[in-house]
């Protein structure tokens, strides 16, 4: 894949360890755009958007952000919901301004126990660039994974 200078920086960014420890590539050696076309292709398969989950994610974050540190329970979803809030903030590897809260959001299914977690950021990089992040990486989010924890009442 022929790449543009500015493709070929933000993949330099993004497997850079200088914003988050480990990068956001993970051992993922894919490139981004392919990452994401996968991810989109996955997502139609499941009858969501990126924009769907982004929505899901940031909604449940909400919710839980009262709550600081302790589970809430969301019976509508079978879900196990508590917000950490970390001192400081993380910057988009994009080339746009954006810093975002450094907070995980951790959700757990009521009844089969499978946890997923993320953070702010990746909200944001779910929602305006479709990225998931690479395999390997701490705060990968598998879009099948994330769906059958959180979509269980469309599935």
């Amino acid at each position: 894949m022929k790449q543009s200078p500015r493709d070929r920086k933000l993949e330099e960014v993004l497997r850079s360890t200088k914003l988050v420890a480990g990068g956001f590539m993970g051992t993922d050696t894919r490139h981004p755009i392919e990452i994401i076309e996968q991810d989109v292709i996955e997502l139609g398969r499941l009858g969501l958007t990126a924009g769907q989950v982004a929505e899901r994610m940031a909604q449940l974050t909400e919710l839980a952000k009262p709550r600081l540190g302790n589970w809430i329970d969301h019976a509508t979803l079978k879900l196990r919901i508590k917000s950490e809030d970390y001192k400081g903030t993380l910057v988009c590897p994009w080339p746009h301004p954006g810093r975002f809260e450094k907070r995980i959001t951790t959700v757990e299914h009521a009844e089969t126990g499978k946890q997923i977690s993320w953070t702010d950021l990746n909200i944001h990089m779910i929602a305006e660039h479709g990225f998931f992040e690479g395999k390997g990486a701490f705060f990968r989010l598998e879009p099948t994974e994330i769906v059958n924890i959180l979509f269980e009442d469309l599935t």
